[in-house]
């Protein structure tokens, strides 16, 4: 059955690789970014574009309803939209520590938000939240990083917790092929993601078909949890 589902950082990597899988198998997927000009190269038949800044409210709530004018409800919502600026603790780049928590955990907080009460008085849907292996181990320079993502699981399980007739999905990607080590953190913590990403990264439409099944399930099946990981990463 095809649905419509809405996917937050889909200008690169694992969302616009989820966008162009989800609108592959059919159904309608209205994708948000905030570089106007990457998420104009998703526009096709069955992709909508809409300008999206997560952290900020206005702008989720904003997404949201263009998506409800045009399609008539949100069946599904994926909350990926992620920034990654790895740096030691003693570096204390507060600034990039709070852009972490605005992007990656505020970020989510604001789709559940802006979803979850169309959701239930629509009978159902399902959020998926774009959560890390980082949110299941920590490691030097990832310490926020990490503390960001291990929040994504505790929030998603929560809101499981609370209700039976939406679906609840954390996904967790090991090494991807994306952008997330390109832009801030310290030089050296960066550039020791992109050269462990050069040997180990899979595809992004890797972790686009592991969304792609668990939207696919009947809605009595919720599929909870999902770690994504290269075979070679440890």
């Amino acid at each position: 059955m095809s649905k419509v589902v809405l996917v937050t950082g889909a200008s690169s990597g694992i969302g616009a690789a989820t966008a162009r899988h989800l609108a592959a198998a059919g159904h309608r997927v209205v994708a948000g970014a905030r570089r106007a000009e990457r998420l104009a190269e998703l526009a096709e038949p069955f992709i909508d574009v809409h300008p999206l800044d997560v952290t900020s409210l206005d702008s989720v709530r904003a997404f949201v309803d263009a998506a409800v004018g045009r399609h008539g409800r949100v069946d599904v919502l994926v909350n990926n939209a992620g920034v990654m600026p790895l740096s030691p603790l003693a570096d204390l780049r507060v600034d990039e520590w709070n852009q972490m928590i605005d992007v990656n955990l505020r970020g989510v907080l604001h789709g559940i938000a802006a979803v979850l009460p169309l959701m239930r008085a629509q009978g159902g849907g399902h959020i998926v939240n774009v959560s890390s292996v980082s949110g299941h181990r920590v490691d030097p320079t990832a310490a926020v990083y990490s503390a960001t993502k291990f929040a994504v699981r505790a929030v998603s399980e929560g809101l499981r917790q609370e209700n039976t007739d939406i679906r609840v999905t954390v996904v967790s990607p090991g090494f991807t092929e994306s952008e997330l080590s390109d832009r801030g953190g310290a030089a050296a913590a960066q550039a020791a993601a992109r050269a462990a990403a050069e040997q180990l990264a899979i595809p992004a439409s890797a972790i686009a078909e592991a969304i792609g099944f668990a939207v696919d399930q009947p809605s009595n099946v919720d599929v909870n949890e999902l770690v994504v990981r290269p075979t070679a990463q440890t």
